[in-house]
């Protein structure tokens, strides 16, 4: 059973920056992908971004795209997620995401980490 602890949200101005974090335990082998979603209150969980484990390949919401940047360090089984000149509107619960392989979404969940944005 694989686990995934979230950490790195917090409270931060409009313009500012946070860096995410996701580290995962109970692997046995490698994985496909991970990605990061959010979900603001009253609003559907929202895809932001992935990115494949073994050729780094990423891929953005439309939202994000410029301002994020997903990354990852195999040996520490880890994911990041660099949010740079954020917006009141990414305020939201982020989750971490494991995807075990192509042929399935994403399988695990973190619980989430809470990032506020103040104008």
């Amino acid at each position: 059973q694989v686990q995934l602890v979230e950490s790195g949200g917090g409270l931060v101005q409009a313009g500012g920056s946070l860096k995410l974090s996701c580290a995962a335990s109970g692997r046995t082998g490698s994985t496909y992908a991970m990605g990061w979603f959010r979900q603001a209150p009253g609003k559907e969980r929202e895809f932001v971004a992935t990115i494949n484990w073994s050729d780094g390949d990423t891929y953005y919401a439309a939202s994000v795209r410029g301002r994020f940047t997903i990354s990852r360090d195999n040996a520490k089984n880890t994911v990041y997620l660099q949010m740079n000149s954020l917006k009141p509107e990414d305020a939201a619960v982020y989750y971490c995401a494991d995807r075990s392989s192509s042929n399935s979404w994403f399988d695990y969940w973190g619980p989430g980490t809470q990032v506020f944005v103040s104008s």
